[in-house]
């Protein structure tokens, strides 16, 4: 089964310390890349935490927050008396010495004086007691649960779109394959016009330049490889559709090199109805590729 690595899970809960919330983001990523946004003193969580998503996840970026919010009278004093008095004697500071130098700064706010670090005090707003962590931890399965079980679903949408996108190219491929017949007559007659005009230019004791010009014409006009090329890479996209793990890596490439075979399909076409081929396979192509890059 294909998954997606766009999802989207949250989860909140209680304890008699307090209230928690994780949120948990997964966008499309190179790699697997991890980043934290939880409350002071949640080493051990974190790497908990850690551990869990690379069990669950192979790729995407993933941003995972823990809020928590004490109840009143659970967490002590809020604010440090004597480090919020250093912090407004060192604002005060700060501005006489910008208006000596006629620089004017903007008015801090309650909410930057208590950024500062040692305003609150552990177990403020912000911070955490061990029984909230610990409450808020048995919410990582289910919250993984929740995450990887949209990146499925999402992974499905995914795959019915990549696969009709398959099935165009598929078809283009075929259209492609009948136009041949009629195309090589074409090119007989071309490759007649291109000997009579090759004949005009060379001596006699130039045979070898003759045949080489020729083998050069006829490869130019053939196009039967990059069909085949183009049908051989459908197969392996089709067969990575079935498989469970992560392709999105492999299936990006194959979409690069079916890219490189329409694109020389529709230099080497000289036909209209052959180059009206061409462009549809690399639209769908390209489509597909958008696609792709979110498939884990």
């Amino acid at each position: 089964m294909t998954h997606s690595m766009t999802a989207f899970a949250t989860r909140t809960g209680h304890s008699d310390a307090g209230r928690w919330e994780w949120t948990l983001r997964s966008v499309n990523g190179r790699t697997l890349d991890l980043r934290m946004n939880l409350p002071d003193g949640c080493d051990r969580l974190e790497t908990t935490l850690r551990t869990a998503l690379r069990k669950a996840l192979h790729r995407g970026t993933v941003t995972v927050t823990l809020t928590c919010r004490m109840d009143q009278g659970q967490g002590g004093r809020d604010i440090d008396p004597d480090r919020l008095d250093k912090v407004l004697r060192a604002l005060d500071q700060v501005q006489d010495r910008a208006f000596s130098l006629g620089v004017t700064l903007g008015q801090p706010t309650a909410a930057d004086v208590l950024m500062q670090p040692g305003v609150l005090e552990p177990g403020s707003a912000g911070a955490a007691s061990d029984d909230l962590i610990a409450a808020a931890t048995t919410a990582i399965g289910p919250l993984l649960a929740d995450l990887t079980a949209m990146r499925a679903q999402e992974g499905t949408a995914l795959q019915k779109l990549i696969c009709a996108q398959l099935d165009t190219v598929h078809d283009q491929i075929e259209a492609a394959r009948a136009l041949l017949p009629e195309r090589e007559k074409h090119a007989r007659r071309a490759l007649r016009d291109a000997y009579a005009r090759v004949m005009g230019e060379i001596t006699d004791t130039d045979g070898a330049r003759l045949t080489q010009e020729l083998a050069l014409i006829a490869v130019k006009q053939d196009v039967t490889e990059e069909l085949d090329r183009l049908n051989t890479h459908l197969v392996a996209a089709w067969d990575l559709m079935d498989e469970d793990g992560p392709v999105g890596r492999k299936l990006d490439f194959i979409i690069q090199e079916m890219l490189r075979e329409a694109n020389t399909l529709c230099s080497k076409s000289q036909n209209a109805a052959l180059s009206g081929i061409g462009i549809t396979i690399k639209t769908a192509l390209e489509q597909m590729r958008e696609q792709v890059q979110n498939v884990e």
